[in-house]
């Protein structure tokens, strides 16, 4: 067969045979464009899970370092930092300013791609396709919120790039206003188009309460940086009390909302799933310690804490994080590891390592791919304590809810009563230190 399609091929060549149009001017088979992919459901299922696999890739590590990274909660760790110090220090400068936003605007033309076709499919499920387009729309509005708060006005994107005309290609960036009213307008739309109230099985996915969390976000953003005030925070207020009305719970062990084991629990309201065999690992790698860097004279305590090594030390919770945990808050060993160094009766302090997303273990390695939570019931919970604040309501309901947990039997010497708007809002920046 192969040898009659060569001698074919070669006639072909030789003689301008009008039958040899019908072999040669073929539509090739493995071209994907535009008119050959948008044709049915599964098409537009599978744009949408490539629009979560670039996320995940941001996840990863960006949207860490485009948030708390840039806070103190974090120092130097026992291995070369490889310039991460340039975040908690805040010593960023425009030759080394991080991640930029270019991978952010490839997950914001899937979400074009996906709310420019997927009206034109028809489905046998319409409930189906509205979730795929209330994603797309959330999708898109939490890219643009992490921009925002991160460059301010950027270049707003609401149709897909498909060709290369530089007027379409070369945008101006809008004002962080105008970036602000697309973000809203998509969470209005992706609210109108969830078919129900509920999640999908792993809680990696949009669903309309991880919108309205993300909507009560936004609004208590917009309320207080750009001076929204008390309509912005009633907005946020009743978004975030729609959250409460979905599947979620606080679970009664604070360590088991992030075990690897224990993905997709009723406190979480929206991750980005990661799994061994199909993704890398997550930023947590560079905040653990390997085994040969723990002291063979390590406490007992800490060797238990510690367990099975991994990653490498590049970063860790900084001395100001620890020290802000009293010793009967069940959050303080969930969250990070001390490594003391016993000398007789004495001990020193050796290092620390992040211990909330410590992974698993499989033969003998430890490997970092717990989901990376976005928002969940107790970070709801304190957001809606804050919108009450700013509305100058009691938030002590909500803040006691996530310290009752924290402090178990203690809790009755950590309740806490509000007092001036100035004093909540610290205490509810504080308590967002220790849950989140």
């Amino acid at each position: 067969m192969k040898r009659f399609s060569l001698f074919l091929l070669m006639a072909c060549a030789l003689v301008a045979a009008p039958g040899c149009d019908s072999v040669l001017d073929v539509e090739p088979t493995s071209e994907i464009t535009v008119g050959s992919f948008w044709n049915g459901p599964d098409d537009a299922i599978g744009a949408l899970n490539g629009m979560y696999d670039r996320f995940r890739g941001q996840a990863a590590g960006n949207l860490y370092l485009w948030g708390a990274a840039r806070s103190e909660e974090l120092s130097y760790g026992q291995q070369a930092s490889e310039g991460r110090e340039r975040y908690f220090l805040n010593t960023l400068t425009p030759e080394s300013a991080g991640p930029d936003w270019l991978r952010l605007y490839t997950i914001v033309h899937d979400a074009n791609l996906l709310l420019k076709y997927v009206p034109g499919i028809t489905f046998s499920s319409e409930a189906q396709k509205s979730s795929i387009l209330a994603q797309a729309h959330t999708m898109r509005a939490y890219a643009y919120f992490v921009m925002a708060r991160t460059w301010g006005g950027v270049p707003i994107i609401t149709e897909p790039t498909e060709g290369y005309d530089p007027g379409q290609v070369a945008r101006p960036r809008g004002s962080v206003e105008n970036v602000f009213t697309l973000v809203k307008e998509d969470l209005d739309a992706a609210l109108g188009l969830y078919p129900a109230n509920s999640f999908a099985p792993c809680r990696c996915q949009w669903s309309k309460p991880a919108t309205e969390a993300l909507k009560g976000d936004v609004y208590l953003w917009t309320g207080k940086v750009l001076g929204g005030g008390s309509a912005d925070f009633q907005t946020a207020l009743s978004a975030l009390q729609n959250v409460q009305s979905a599947d979620v719970a606080l679970l009664p062990a604070y360590d088991d909302v992030f075990r690897y084991t224990n993905k997709g629990n009723k406190e979480i309201i929206m991750a980005v799933h990661f799994e061994d065999l199909e993704s890398g690992e997550t930023y947590n790698n560079t905040m653990y310690v390997r085994d040969d860097q723990i002291p063979a004279a390590a406490t007992p305590f800490s060797k238990a804490l510690v367990g099975v090594g991994g990653g490498l030390n590049r970063w860790a919770p900084s001395e100001v994080l620890r020290d802000q945990f009293t010793g009967d808050d069940a959050r303080r060993n969930a969250t990070f590891a001390e490594i003391y160094v016993s000398a007789g009766a004495d001990s020193t302090f050796n290092a620390a390592a992040v211990r909330k997303f410590r992974g698993f273990v499989s033969a003998g390695s430890r490997r970092f791919l717990d989901d990376v939570i976005l928002y969940r019931y107790a970070d709801v919970l304190l957001m809606i304590a804050e919108a009450k604040n700013a509305l100058g309501q009691d938030p002590s309901a909500e803040i006691n809810q996530v310290r009752g947990r924290a402090y178990g039997a203690s809790f009755a010497a950590h309740r806490f009563t509000g007092g001036s708007q100035a004093a909540n809002s610290e205490a509810i920046l504080q308590e967002r230190l220790l849950e989140l």
